[in-house]
């Protein structure tokens, strides 16, 4: 098979494994972190969550950064990106273990999200910083096509596996917040070997090729809005990665609104028991982790065969009509299916859309076009949840919702579509790939 031949060509260069052991140790830690967040937030018994406290929780979490990551991208294009793996992995560790002693502790919430923003503040100059190395790692483009498949999605099969190994602490540990202090350190562990990692990669390979001269990075800093429109307008000179970072960020609007439906589901509809419903929730993250490797495997074919925008844009149109034919049931069973479809139709999306910024951006301003990527992701989920938390009753059963969801990944799909053919229909001499 093409793709197993591009696996193995991938995995002989020592680099790009030792970078993807990075990704695999530290995105197993974020898998550890999330369900033990999950756990004390919604699922505690003490607790009776509803869609607008999830969303409140998801705000504390997320929108402060959208403040920060302006700042994370120019540091990301200042620091040598090897150091902030290594840093951040070793301060998310002791801010995690930090975390621990809060939950342990039992003290007023507004305490944990301030300890729990930090580590998941961390966590974003990570990501970015795991993004813009890539290049780095792997020469050409058609293997930088295969490399976006398989990190990214890798690390997301490694944070459902952290998910399952947090599950399997919380259940063989006292119970209470002592059980969800226990999995808060598991994830501190693994992510002191992430960071251990990191050491094994060269310190100058991942770039930035240029780093900012230091006048200019001082500038760059103070004026973070300065920054931001050079990026953008970086961008806007190239149209293929602008489109598909709109239609991204969509389609992670309605990635959120629907996580939101899920939680709400596993912990009111389908169960009377916070404990049955965190177990509902660890299978539901599993289906939807098989639909992330299904994406891995499918989306080199699928590029090759639509290009880039166009396999978006088949996401959208298969989202925008599986998604409300097996979720509006509210059962079980298709509600699960529909998961698996959702992880799917979003990561193929996500590696299509990171290719094409890696392709399409210079190397002196992925990091702020990464970081700006991150930013909209994460603004894009709140947003989600607040509409979700507007619109969802609070067993999570909401027609309305759905065909909302539904009607954006229409949009979505219509609007790529349109940009292939015009694509198609450009003069030959102005055409540009349709791998771009």
């Amino acid at each position: 098979m093409p793709v197993a031949r591009d696996l193995r060509v991938l995995l002989r260069l020592r680099d790009f494994r030792r970078l993807l052991a990075v990704r695999l140790l530290s995105q197993g830690a974020d898998g550890v972190y999330q369900v033990a967040l999950a756990a004390y937030v919604v699922f505690s018994p003490e607790k009776q969550p509803s869609p607008a406290a999830i969303a409140s929780a998801m705000a504390v979490l997320l929108l402060p950064y959208s403040l920060l990551g302006p700042f994370a991208g120019v540091l990301l294009d200042r620091w040598r990106r090897r150091q902030v793996l290594l840093h951040g992995n070793l301060l998310r560790a002791a801010l995690a273990v930090g975390t621990a002693l809060l939950i342990a502790a039992r003290v007023p919430d507004w305490l944990f999200y301030v300890s729990a923003l930090s580590v998941t503040g961390v966590n974003r100059f990570v990501l970015a910083g795991l993004s813009a190395a890539l290049p780095h790692v792997v020469d050409g483009q058609q293997r930088l096509v295969m490399a976006n498949a398989l990190s990214p999605t890798a690390g997301t099969l490694a944070a459902t596996a952290g998910g399952a190994l947090a599950f399997g602490v919380r259940l063989a540990g006292p119970g209470g917040p002592a059980s969800d202090a226990m999995v808060v350190l598991a994830g501190a562990l693994l992510y002191l070997a992430a960071a251990l990692a990191a050491l094994r990669l060269p310190s100058t390979l991942l770039g930035p090729e240029l780093p900012l001269p230091r006048a200019e990075f001082g500038r760059a800093l103070s004026g973070t809005v300065r920054g931001l429109t050079a990026g953008l307008r970086h961008l806007a000179g190239r149209r293929p990665a602008a489109v598909a970072l709109a239609a991204v960020t969509v389609m992670r609007f309605c990635y959120g609104a629907l996580t939101v439906t899920l939680l709400m589901l596993c912990r009111y509809a389908w169960t009377h028991s916070s404990s049955a419903g965190l177990a509902l929730l660890g299978l539901a993250v599993g289906v939807s982790g098989a639909g992330f490797f299904a994406a891995a495997l499918l989306t080199p074919w699928a590029v090759g065969r639509l290009g880039r925008l166009g396999w978006i844009a088949a996401c959208a149109g298969a989202a925008a009509v599986l998604e409300p034919a097996l979720g509006l049931s509210f059962a079980r069973v298709p509600v699960l299916a529909a998961a698996f479809v959702l992880g799917l139709v979003t990561q193929g999306a996500k590696i299509a859309t990171d290719t094409v910024l890696q392709a399409s951006v210079a190397d002196r301003f992925r990091g702020r076009v990464f970081s700006l990527y991150d930013v909209l992701f994460n603004a894009a989920f709140v947003a989600a949840a607040g509409v979700a938390a507007l619109m969802l009753p609070h067993d999570g059963r909401s027609v309305a919702l759905l065909i909302v969801v539904a009607l954006l990944y229409v949009a979505v799909a219509v609007a790529l579509a349109r940009e292939v053919s015009r694509e198609t229909t450009a003069p030959e001499d102005v055409r540009p790939s349709r791998f771009t």
